[in-house]
Order: structure tokens, then C-alpha cells, then sequence
């Protein structure tokens, strides 16, 4: 537990209580009595006159007390708030059915007192949620690591600045969806619906429409289509949809995020969602970039990328059954910080090296799964020829290269070459390095794979 989970977990709270989101000095005062402050260092660590933060505290407790149903104060609110949540994280996740067919994840964060409470209370600006989750389709997060600042990026865009879509990109295995389902279960009392869909397993947008349509009740317009329904249904609720999967509608064998013939009707929804006006968000999950991603001006297109990293946190080798903790950091530097390639080549380590780390690293080589290697595969395949022609001519060296040194060996043109250069990044299988002169670094991980499976 940490200090952003509690403060989406208070924030919660108090929308449920006044319809609106905490604000700064509400914010702030949280995390700092959270973390021990006094309200004069609250003050000054952020600016804020001294006395209102006081008063505000002294009227957020206030408030917290009566939706806990209980006494809460600067003095105890650590101890009291994360008793609450842990108590709210194990309500959460009970399952009933609505109409005999979909899983839904009631919200509770909230204890029986608070709920009678709100339930006595009729105030004109809070709607009446009928809440709908359909999350047959998310994965079950089992373990989480040090991702608290994209947590908190995630909240920023949808609480703070209402961004319509918002992409979350990065290496298959890196952690997109396990980030994405964890803030939704810190996250379930904001939203009237949470759909999860999969475009491996559903690509047909007029399907997936019809599903939601369908499952969320809405009233049919016959004169309407169905996507103007479905934006009817994201103004009046307020809904939170996750497309997963997205890379499966873009072509193989081309660039990054061109669109299948019978996908294209996609490109035209993500715009619309994205310049309509509306109160919902839609997530995607890509490893993959397309166009309708990017924003070079966010008042003319408000959408935002979010493109996750490896972790560099020793603490998600624990519970592996390794041993020799000083060399966990070279392990997760070597495998680069992706999560799944550690949790397979962890096994390997148990199996072939009695859970010894240190002996594994000693043998001073980089091993690729038949797990990583079957990944791979299918990343490779989906890469254009002249992309293909880059990334060999990357793994001959091994390490960083610039632009004029990288195209020397290579009979492309420069159109060619740079739009394959750019595509590659939109993978995020090669990265952008600046210093003195720019250069360009192929994934080592996907660099050994080449070396070893890919050269005629």
C-alpha cells in the first residue's frame, strides 16, 4: 500500500459523498498527513497558505468521518484509512451476474454506514449510478510493482484533465494491461460502466459496439447509428471502456499501426471519441502506435500516449525463489526490466541453477526462452521487409548506432530508411538516445533473438 493508492482511495470517497474530486490543498493535505507532515509543512512544501490549509483539513475529516461512519482525524487518518482499504479491497470482490450472463464487479468501497448514508441523501447534482462492470475479459492481477507513478498519470488524464483517449503502449510482457486493470480496481466507484474488450478475440467494431449497446441496456434510437448511440451513452453515463489488444487490426508486414481493410473503420472511431464532446474515457492497450495516438496539440486533439518502460525495482523478483539478491539488479538490467521475461528466465534459473542467480549471470550470456522466443517470433513476422533489413543490420553490430552509420550497409532510400527507422520505435523495439549526437539502440533482448534465430 502506498501513498497513491490512498489518496485514489480517499478520492473515492469523497466523490461518492459530494460528486466532485478532491482539489489541490485536499490532495496535498492527504498525502502529507498520510506521510506525517504537519499542515505548516504541508503549506510549504506546496505553496499553500498555511491557515486555509487548516481549515480545509479540518473540514476533509469532517467529511471522512461521516462516510466512514466513524471518528477520523489529522492524528490517525493513516492507520484508519488503510484499515478501511484493505477492508474495501477484500468487498470488491464479490461477483453477482446481471441478466444471467456478465460478471459484474459491484463498487464497495464504501462500508454498509457510509452506503445508508448516501442512500437518505437527495442532492440535485448526483446522478443515480446503476453501476455495470463487464471485466470478463481483464486478466486477474496478481502481483503489482512499482508502478505508482503511472497510476498517478492515468488519474491525472481522466480525473484532472478528462482526456477522452488515452493509449497505454509498450514491448509485449512490459506490464500495459496489469497497469491498466490495477486502476481500475482503485478506480471502480468513478465510473457508471467499465467494459473490457480484446481485438484478438473480437475485431469488428459494429460487434463490439452492438455488445455494448446491447449489455449496458440503452435506449435503441433506430434513427441513429450505432456509434452515435454509443456517444449518446458515453455523454449521459460516465463510462470507462478498454480495448485491449489493439495491435491485432494493424496489417503485418507493413509499418506500425496501418489499418487492416476491414479494421479502418476503426481509425475514424478513434477520432470521433477523441473530438467529441463527452464525459467518458476509452483506453487503449497497444504494442503498437498508429497516428490517431499521437498529439502534437492538445487543444486541437486531446488524446495521450502513455509508453511504459522496463521496472528497475528489485522487488519484483521477489516471491521467485531466487537467491543471491545482490545480483537480482544485473538480472533485471539484463532482461530489461520486463516483467514476463523475468518471471520466465526466473524459472529457468530455478530449474537449471537451483534458484541461483549469481550462477546464472556467471555464464556472462544472455539466454532467450522457447517463451521469448515464441513472442519474437511473432513481433519479427509482423515487421515490414525493410524493417526486417534494419533490425540485421542493427544485431551485426550491437549497440548504439547513428542514423548516417546505421543506413551506410543498406541499399534503402532515405524515404525508406526513415520511415522504417520511425516504424521500429512506433514497436518499441528500438529506442531514441540523445546525447551529443542521436543515436539509435536496438532492444538487446530482441538483439540476441535475431542473432540466433533470424540470420540466413
Amino acid at each position: 500500500m502506498n501513498v497513491t493508492e490512498i489518496l485514489q482511495f480517499v478520492d473515492g470517497l469523497v466523490y461518492q459523498h459530494t460528486g466532485k474530486h478532491l482539489d489541490d490543498v485536499q490532495r496535498a493535505v492527504v498525502k502529507g498527513s498520510y506521510e506525517g507532515d504537519t499542515y505548516n509543512e504541508i503549506g510549504e512544501k506546496n505553496h499553500f497558505n498555511k491557515s486555509h490549509v487548516g481549515e480545509v483539513g479540518g473540514d476533509l475529516w469532517k467529511l471522512l468521518s461521516e462516510a466512514l461512519g466513524e471518528d477520523i482525524k489529522k492524528t490517525n487518518c493513516r492507520s484508519v484509512l488503510e484499515r478501511v482499504y484493505i477492508q474495501s479491497c477484500d468487498n470488491s470482490l464479490n461477483v453477482y451476474n446481471i441478466n444471467g450472463n456478465n460478471n459484474v464487479y459491484p463498487p464497495q468501497i464504501l462500508d454498509n454506514n457510509f452506503q445508508k448514508n448516501n442512500t437518505q441523501k437527495s442532492e440535485p447534482h448526483k446522478k443515480s449510478i446503476s453501476a455495470y462492470r463487464d471485466l470478463i475479459l481483464a486478466p486477474k492481477v496478481i502481483k503489482f510493482s512499482n508502478r505508482e507513478t503511472e497510476l498517478q498519470t492515468l488519474y491525472n488524464w481522466i480525473f484532472n484533465q478528462n482526456t477522452p483517449l488515452i493509449s497505454v503502449l509498450g514491448l509485449s510482457g512490459i506490464g500495459k494491461t496489469s497497469l491498466v486493470r490495477r486502476f481500475i480496481d482503485l478506480n471502480l466507484d468513478s465510473f457508471e460502466v467499465i467494459i473490457w474488450k480484446n481485438l484478438e478475440l473480437t475485431p469488428s467494431l459494429n460487434q463490439i459496439i452492438a455488445e455494448i449497446l446491447t449489455t449496458v441496456e440503452t435506449p435503441e434510437n433506430l434513427n441513429n447509428s450505432p456509434v452515435c448511440q454509443l456517444l449518446t451513452l458515453l455523454k449521459e453515463k460516465r463510462c470507462l471502456i478498454i480495448i485491449d489488444d489493439v495491435q491485432h487490426i494493424f496489417t503485418p508486414g507493413q509499418f506500425a499501426g496501418q489499418y487492416q481493410a476491414e479494421s479502418k473503420d476503426y481509425q475514424k472511431f478513434f477520432t470521433t471519441i477523441a473530438e467529441t464532446e463527452h464525459q467518458s474515457n476509452i483506453i487503449l492497450i497497444s504494442q503498437e502506435k498508429c497516428a490517431e495516438m499521437q498529439c502534437l496539440d492538445d487543444r486541437l486533439y486531446p488524446v495521450k500516449a502513455l509508453e511504459l518502460l522496463g521496472l528497475d525495482d528489485i522487488n519484483i523478483l521477489d516471491n521467485t525463489g531466487l537467491n543471491n539478491q545482490d545480483s537480482w539488479l544485473k538480472l533485471i538490467q539484463l532482461y530489461q526490466g520486463n516483467p514476463t521475461y523475468l518471471k520466465d528466465i526466473a524459472r529457468l534459473i530455478q530449474d537449471v541453477y537451483d534458484g541461483d542467480a549469481a550462477d546464472f549471470l556467471a555464464e556472462n550470456s544472455l539466454v532467450i526462452t522457447q517463451n521469448m522466443q515464441f513472442c519474437f517470433n511473432n513481433l519479427f513476422h509482423r515487421l515490414s521487409p525493410i524493417e526486417q533489413q534494419i533490425i540485421l543490420e542493427f544485431s551485426k553490430l550491437d549497440r548504439p548506432m547513428s542514423r548516417e552509420e546505421l543506413k551506410e550497409n543498406l541499399a534503402l532510400s532515405s524515404v525508406d530508411f526513415v520511415k522504417g527507422l520511425q516504424s521500429l520505435q512506433y514497436r518499441y523495439i528500438v529506442t531514441k538516445i540523445k546525447s551529443d549526437k542521436i543515436l539509435f539502440k536496438l532492444s538487446p533482448v530482441f538483439s540476441e533473438y535475431v542473432r540466433n534465430y533470424c540470420q540466413d
